[in-house]
């Protein structure tokens, strides 16, 4: 059975990159060491194939087995979040069936996309999955494939085991909303890593994002801050990401992430395409970037700027 209660379920929570080697196959010997790194870094969970996971460029048979070695390697440590989206209900379904095999802690998933699916729709995809298994499920409000109004969301809260969602939007007082309007154990991650010390101010439950694979350190850091009232120094740490991010951004940032992972001793591989690997010299550019990013903040410590 899981490890932890949906209520427990709380904190700094990676959504994990997947390894991938030169050749674009999945890489296991990586995905566990990169694990291993997370967890020494104090992470509080893991958010596996999503988009920062690439879930969409992998099939359902890779995606299995991404999760059982990351469950295996876990071993009931921290919670595990395994997002089972897909476009059709069907696929979303057995997918939802081998994470529970595993006794994950928790299943989530983007509205089905791709077609304009209207409310009813998306309903009934939630439904349909909750009702085929016992596991949590985390509904995802993101803007890349249409978000979901409040409203909605509440809708969303009555099916049997939807117990929260993954907000990735800036809309920040619908997290209020959700805490206070649904209900107080109806659990909240902000998942827009520029705004964590918003989403946490507005009683989110946890962060979850991309880039704390990357800075991991930091958004421990940050998060323990906020939860000591110490909200300046989490905002100088969050102006820190801001740069750090907007840096990644001008390039293929899962890609970035992978490389700043190997700095670290934590190789996190390769990208799938269509997305790009970093050319050599793109890869110094970063690292310049980088080095002006840690110059402008007096050195601090953050381990992905202390390893350049």
């Amino acid at each position: 059975m899981p490890a932890f209660k949906p209520t427990e379920i709380k904190g700094v929570i990676p959504a994990l990159v997947t390894p991938f080697d030169e050749n674009e196959n999945f890489d296991e010997a990586k995905t566990r060491n990169l694990v291993q790194f997370l967890l020494s870094q104090n992470v509080s969970g893991f958010y596996l194939t999503g988009s920062t996971g690439e879930g969409f460029l992998m099939n359902s048979e890779e995606r299995k087995k991404v999760v059982e070695v990351v469950v295996d390697e876990v071993k009931q440590r921290v919670p595990i979040i395994v997002h089972i989206g897909a476009i059709g209900t069907k696929e979303s379904i057995e997918l939802a069936k081998h994470a529970e095999s595993l006794d994950v802690d928790a299943i989530s998933s983007v509205p089905p996309f791709y077609w304009r699916f209207n409310e009813d729709h998306i309903y009934d995809y939630y439904k349909d999955i909750a009702d085929c298994v016992s596991t949590p499920m985390i509904i995802y409000n993101v803007p890349l494939v249409g978000l979901l109004g409040f409203d909605f969301i509440k809708r969303l809260s009555t099916i049997n085991n939807v117990v929260g969602v993954k907000y990735t939007a800036y809309t920040h007082q619908d997290i209020y909303k959700c805490k206070d309007l649904i209900s107080k154990d109806f659990m909240v991650y902000s998942g827009a890593d520029e705004m964590a010390v918003s989403g946490i101010l507005n009683e989110a439950d946890g962060i979850i994002g991309s880039f704390y694979t990357m800075l991991p350190d930091l958004f421990v850091n940050l998060y323990n801050h906020m939860k000591n009232n110490e909200i300046e120094k989490a905002q100088q740490l969050q102006k820190i990401a801001v740069s750090i991010i907007d840096a990644s951004l001008k390039y293929d940032y899962y890609a970035v992430i992978k490389e700043a992972t190997r700095w670290m001793n934590a190789d996190a591989g390769y990208v799938r395409r269509p997305f790009k690997n970093l050319t050599t010299q793109e890869i110094e550019q970063v690292k310049e970037e980088f080095k002006t990013i840690k110059e402008k903040y007096n050195n601090p410590d953050v381990l992905v700027l202390k390893s350049l």
